[in-house]
C-alpha cells in the first residue's frame, strides 16, 4: 500500500476502505508519512468529502491511535456529553452533579479554552485546590461512588487527532464536515462512555454559524457514534447570545452554583435539563425523554443536586467553602459598567464579540501558551428580548486594567437596542 495511490484515489473521489484509512492515520501518527503527503490527502478530502463509512473508519482509526478508556468495571450505562463550544457555556459543570444525583454515571474528560470559547477545565481550576488530573483508578472510583468526575483530557487520548488537527490548521482544511466530525468523535469514543449527547452550538458565538451546517455536522457525528455501537443524540442549541449571563472562568463557576441552588438563568437551566433528560433515558433512569427533562428541570429549580456538586468538588480537592461564599468572586477585580444610551428592547448580542472582549481582558487564550486570569470577565445583565431603559446597565466588566479599553469598545459595538421584542428559539433541533 502506497500513500500516493491513496491520495490519488481520494483525488478522483473514490471510496477508501477502513484498512486504507487506518494505514494513513497510523503512518502519519508514527512519522512514516510526511506532512506534504498528508496535506495533499486532507485537501482531497476537503474537496471530495467522505461518506459515513469512511468518516467512521477515520474516527475509529484516530481513536485507536492511543489509549481507549475501559470503564466496564463501573456498573450501569456510563454517559458523557460534548459541546462544540460557545460563549458562557458552563453546561458540564451543572450537568455532572445533576445526572449523578439522579442516578446516572458521568465520566467526562474535558479540555481547556482557546480563543473566544472557554474551557471547562479552566473554569473548574478557578475553584481553589480543584484537581483536574486524577489517576485512572481514582477517576473510576469517583464515578462509582459519587456518580461523576471531570478531568483534563489525557495526552494519550487520540494522539492522531492532535497531529492531524495541527496540520489541518495550517493547510486551510479545518472546515471539512467529515474531518470535524471524526476529530470530535475519535475523542468521545476513546473516553469509554456508552451513551453520548452532543450539544452542537449554532449562531454567532459558535463554530457552526448556520442551522444547516449544525444539522449536517450533527448527523455525521450521530451516525459515527451509532456505527461504533454507542447511543448518541445531538441537540442543536442557539448561540446567538452568550449562554446565561456570566462569561469568564470564576464568574461561570458563580453562575453554575446559582443554577444548582435553584435560581440560575432560564436558558442555562433549560439546556442542561434537555441534555440531562436524554442522558437519563439512555442510562435507563427514566422511561422516556420527557420524564427525564421534567425530573432534571424540577431538580435544578429546587436545588436538589447542589450537595452532590459540593461532594464532587471536595472529592477532587476543591474548596467547598469558596463556593458557599461565592460572592467573594465578584470582589476579586475592579468593575466597569456599560450603560445604555437609548431605550427599547435588546435586539442583538454578538456572542462571538462578547467572547473576544472577555479574552482581551485575560479570561481566555489567544495562543495555547497564554496564561489566563481566572477572575476577569463579563456579566451580561440583559438578554435578547429584555426591555432596556436609558441608563440601564447592559453589562458589568470585571477587569484588572488589561484590555479594558479594547473590551469596552468591542462590547459597545456588539449589542443593538431597538423597537422590536425578539424571542429566540434556544433548542433548535434534536437528532436521534
Amino acid at each position: 500500500m502506497q500513500m500516493v495511490d491513496l491520495i490519488n484515489k481520494k483525488k478522483y473521489n473514490q471510496k477508501l476502505t477502513a484498512e486504507e484509512i487506518s494505514f494513513i492515520v497510523n503512518g502519519f501518527t508514527k512519522g512514516q508519512i510526511p506532512d506534504y503527503q498528508m496535506s495533499a490527502f486532507l485537501m482531497a478530502v476537503y474537496f471530495n468529502d467522505m461518506d459515513i463509512e469512511e468518516s467512521t473508519a477515520l474516527a475509529l482509526a484516530m481513536r485507536d491511535s492511543g489509549e481507549v478508556l475501559d470503564l466496564t468495571d463501573i456498573k450501569g450505562t456510563k454517559v458523557d456529553k460534548h459541546s462544540t463550544g460557545g460563549v458562557g457555556d458552563k453546561v458540564s459543570i451543572v450537568l455532572a452533579p445533576l445526572v449523578a444525583h439522579l442516578g446516572a454515571k458521568l465520566a467526562k474528560m474535558s479540555g481547556r479554552g482557546l480563543g473566544h470559547t472557554g474551557g471547562t477545565i479552566d473554569k473548574l481550576e478557578s475553584i481553589p485546590g480543584f484537581k483536574v488530573v486524577l489517576p485512572l483508578d481514582q477517576f473510576k472510583n469517583q464515578v462509582k461512588e459519587i456518580g461523576c468526575a471531570i478531568v483534563g483530557q489525557s495526552g494519550d487520548i487520540a494522539p492522531a487527532d492532535k497531529v492531524m488537527y495541527a496540520l489541518r490548521d495550517v493547510t486551510a482544511t479545518v472546515d471539512s464536515m467529515p474531518l470535524i466530525a471524526s476529530s470530535i468523535m475519535s475523542k468521545k469514543l476513546a473516553s469509554g462512555a456508552d451513551a453520548i449527547v452532543l450539544d452542537v452550538k449554532v449562531g454567532s458565538g459558535a463554530f457552526m454559524k448556520t442551522l444547516e451546517d449544525g444539522e449536517a455536522l450533527s448527523r455525521i457525528m450521530v451516525d459515527i457514534g451509532k456505527k461504533a455501537g454507542k447511543k448518541v443524540t445531538a441537540i442543536l442549541t442557539g448561540m446567538e447570545e452568550p449562554l446565561g449571563h456570566k462569561i469568564g472562568n470564576a464568574l461561570e463557576i458563580y453562575e453554575s452554583v446559582e443554577t444548582l441552588e435553584g435560581h440560575g438563568p432560564e436558558d442555562l437551566t433549560q439546556v442542561v435539563a434537555v441534555i440531562s433528560g436524554h442522558l437519563l433515558k439512555h442510562a435507563g433512569v427514566v422511561k422516556d425523554y420527557e420524564s427525564g427533562y421534567k425530573l432534571s428541570y424540577d431538580t435544578l429549580r429546587n436545588g436538589g443536586a447542589l450537595e452532590t456538586f459540593y461532594t464532587f468538588v471536595k472529592a477532587q480537592g476543591g474548596d467547598v467553602n469558596f463556593l458557599k461564599n461565592k460572592d467573594q468572586i465578584l470582589t476579586k477585580t475592579k468593575t466597569y459598567e456599560v450603560k445604555a444610551n437609548v431605550a427599547g428592547f435588546l435586539e442583538k448580542v454578538d456572542a462571538l464579540n462578547f467572547g473576544i472582549a472577555a479574552m482581551k481582558l485575560g479570561a481566555g487564550r489567544a495562543t495555547k501558551d497564554d496564561v489566563i486570569n481566572l477572575f476577569v470577565g463579563i456579566d451580561l445583565h440583559k438578554k435578547i428580548g429584555d426591555e432596556v431603559k436609558v441608563g440601564d446597565t447592559i453589562c458589568t466588566i470585571y477587569h484588572e486594567e488589561k484590555g479594558l479599553k479594547e473590551a469596552v469598545e468591542i462590547v459597545n459595538n456588539s449589542y443593538v437596542v431597538g423597537p422590536h421584542k425578539i424571542k429566540l428559539d434556544l433548542i433548535k433541533e434534536t437528532i436521534l
